[in-house]
């Protein structure tokens, strides 16, 4: 992309405030989630900030499909992260990955290897990841007929074992809404450990094959 279209400077101006702002988002829901005995200004307060940012990120996404030239569905189906993140808020965090390509364009070359990135994006989208999805599932759970997700704990729990794909089943969502978070944390786990242990395996099959290469020869 060229780096003084509108577009990536749109880019380059945007992509920080809107990740603080998804960290503010990921707050004040679990605020929400959470915070069940503090007032109820405090609550309404929350709510009109996750408004407000899924407002903004919609904005984005509508000024970066303009500046793109580019068919609706075109765009759609080529910046697959940005309409998740509009469509599923409590994904908003996993923004992390553009934000670092952002930084990395303004200073030049990356400073990591391809697979240290791919390793660190894996890494915090899965801590993001595991901490939205316990958020969702026991705002879900909680309170339901039959429910082993008593507290949050267990909530963090469960995600921490469905992430790995263990699946212990000492906690299993019960209803309609927690499968569903359910169905989507499985999915990400098999992919974010698929990326990390594919990156981590040719990592060492290089290294391998580089110091194989500068051994003098045998005799």
């Amino acid at each position: 992309m060229d780096v003084e279209s509108p577009l990536a400077r749109w880019e380059q101006r945007s992509e920080i405030p809107l990740f603080a702002a998804s960290l503010v988002f990921l707050a004040a829901y679990a605020t929400r989630v959470l915070a069940t005995d503090v007032a109820r200004f405090w609550l309404r307060l929350c709510a009109v900030v996750l408004v407000a940012i899924w407002v903004a990120f919609a904005v984005d996404y509508a000024v970066r499909w303009r500046l793109s030239g580019q068919r609706f569905l075109r765009f759609v189906s080529g910046h697959f992260l940005l309409t998740v993140v509009v469509v599923l808020p409590l994904l908003r965090p996993l923004r992390i990955v553009p934000l670092y390509d952002v930084v990395q364009r303004r200073q030049g070359e990356p400073r990591l290897s391809l697979y240290a990135r791919v390793i660190s994006y894996a890494g915090l989208s899965t801590l993001l990841l595991g901490f939205s999805g316990a958020l969702a599932t026991y705002q879900q759970e909680r309170g339901a007929p039959g429910a082993t997700m008593k507290t949050f704990g267990d909530a963090v729990w469960w995600a921490a074992e469905t992430l790995s794909t263990v699946g212990y089943g000492d906690i299993t969502p019960v209803t309609r809404a927690g499968r569903t978070i359910a169905i989507g944390m499985m999915a990400c786990g098999v992919g974010l450990l698929g990326a990390v242990t594919g990156s981590f395996s040719s990592w060492l099959l290089q290294t391998f094959t580089r110091e194989g290469d500068e051994r003098p020869p045998r005799k």
